[in-house]
């Protein structure tokens, strides 16, 4: 299937700088300058994709416990966010390393811009994992099998944008997985409807993530690499709209189906419009919105937790 044809070239909207790290932040201020390019090959300067890995991970904890779970699992689930957007990154720009020089958005990373070298990479990469590995400790049989599962997915999603137009797909499966374990972990079992509202993230993700792929674009296709919003061309409003509507759906028939009050569908309805107004504001031509729309879907996970511990009150 041949992706759609769409022109973003630039316009007087488009700002001249979409570089993704600040330069005068507070990794600079506060970090030792040796430590400062690792903080940002993990992203612990940019944390809206670790929000968006635990919000999801945290409304499945209290949809599987029946209301807000237990610290320990909060922390250990929280840390396993953090550490495996890390790991996710890490190898993303090991892969990239050569094609973010030539791309507006990332071409100060730390491996593309020399400040690390490939060996310092893979140190710190094996480091992460040694750190993620001592989590499954804490969590049951189960679920350790459940979080080896997803180590297949992050080392082949760099890849995928080479040879398919979807890779938002694999991202979302390895963005939510922690959705799966948190049933697993608490309730030694992963019901139907878990698994709904694990789809539902997965293909909120491929609609999120599609927007965010729009800033890229341009430089995507003079690279030869392949995205969803390469695929969904100018009919990137009708595909989005349709991975939210369906989205919103197994969410509200996941909730449904674990016996959740009806406070639960009023948060679906909050997610609906939050949603919606994404869909109105979404230009396909101003990259400069869309990175911020990207990172207003902090708030779809904000609601989806809310709406899953409304729906556990008596």
């Amino acid at each position: 299937m041949q992706p759609v044809s769409l022109n973003v070239s630039s316009s007087p909207s488009r700002p001249t700088d979409l570089n993704d790290i600040v330069l005068d932040d507070w990794v600079e201020r506060w970090l030792p300058r040796p430590w400062r390019p690792y903080a940002r090959l993990c992203r612990l300067d940019r944390p809206i994709g670790t929000w968006l890995t635990l919000l999801p991970c945290i409304a499945a904890l209290i949809q599987a416990a029946g209301g807000w779970p237990d610290l320990k699992r909060l922390i250990v689930f929280s840390l396993g966010a953090l550490l495996m957007r890390g790991i996710g990154c890490t190898v993303n720009d090991m892969w990239d390393r050569d094609i973010d020089k030539h791309v507006e958005r990332t071409r100060f990373r730390p491996l593309t811009s020399g400040q690390l070298s490939m060996r310092q990479a893979v140190v710190f990469l094996l480091a992460q994992l040694l750190v993620c590995a001592s989590l499954l400790f804490f969590i049951n049989e189960q679920s350790r099998w459940w979080a080896l599962g997803v180590l297949p997915f992050v080392a082949i999603y760099p890849f995928c944008k080479r040879i398919t137009y979807w890779p938002q797909a694999v991202l979302g499966i390895c963005f939510n997985w922690g959705m799966l374990m948190a049933w697993t972990d608490t309730q030694n079992h992963l019901p139907l409807a878990a698994v709904a509202m694990w789809l539902g993230a997965v293909l909120w993700q491929i609609g999120y993530d599609s927007i965010y792929a729009y800033v890229d674009m341009r430089d995507d296709r003079s690279l030869g690499l392949r995205s969803t919003a390469m695929r969904f061309g100018d009919r990137g409003k009708a595909w989005i709209g349709g991975f939210y509507l369906a989205t919103v759906l197994l969410w509200a028939w996941g909730g449904y189906a674990m016996g959740l009050g009806p406070l639960y569908l009023v948060g679906m309805m909050l997610v609906a419009l939050h949603l919606s107004w994404q869909l109105a504001v979404f230009d396909l031509k101003r990259p400069d919105r869309n990175f911020k729309l990207f990172r207003a879907n902090l708030w779809t996970g904000v609601l989806l937790v809310g709406a899953a511990l409304a729906g556990t009150l008596p």
